[in-house]
């Protein structure tokens, strides 16, 4: 069957089986292998993606499926050269250690503060329990989050995917002191 769809802003058209998974598209035909393969099976959350702004786990998806749509992978989150705020606060909060499930954890994080751009503690947990992570024990990951949240706009949605760092820089708390 011929698809076409928008991947991070580029727009491919392709013949493909019919029982293509998207994951599997992504990463074989088009290269995009920061959507990583876990389970196969849509438990682990690791193949994570936005398809028109919402996270899916990408094996649970036909390619066929995202025909006409646009899908954002990990690798499309970045603008000119500087990381998104949710790749920066799990960088800065050292929200990983062996990185397996980080991509599906930073785009999952995405949308959970597009749906609530304030979350606690528990707001958080429950927005990535379909996100497994078997080394970090979870707390820097939220922590990461929360930082994340608390440095971008309110309603973040896919317009978080397209935050410029002036929004970020007029959003981020000034820093003044008495100098001596």
């Amino acid at each position: 069957m011929r698809i076409t769809v928008s991947v991070d802003g580029t727009k491919y058209t392709d013949d493909v089986e019919p029982r293509m998974l998207l994951v599997h598209y992504l990463r074989e035909r088009l290269g995009k292998t920061g959507t990583v393969v876990g389970c196969d099976t849509s438990n682990c959350g690791a193949c994570t993606v936005h398809l028109d702004g919402h996270s899916v786990k990408s094996c649970s998806v036909l390619a066929v499926q995202a025909d006409g749509c646009e899908v954002t992978t990990v690798e499309g989150l970045a603008r000119d050269g500087r990381m998104h705020p949710v790749q920066q606060a799990f960088h800065d909060n050292h929200a990983l250690q062996c990185g397996f499930c980080t991509p599906g954890m930073i785009m999952q994080a995405i949308d959970l503060l597009a749906d609530d751009p304030d979350p606690d503690e528990n707001a958080v947990r429950h927005g990535l329990e379909g996100n497994l992570c078997r080394c970090t024990g979870y707390q820097n990951i939220v922590r990461a989050v929360r930082d994340a949240a608390s440095k971008m706009a309110p309603g973040a949605g896919p317009v978080a995917e397209q935050v410029s760092d002036s929004e970020i820089t007029s959003r981020a708390p000034s820093h003044t002191g008495g100098g001596s």
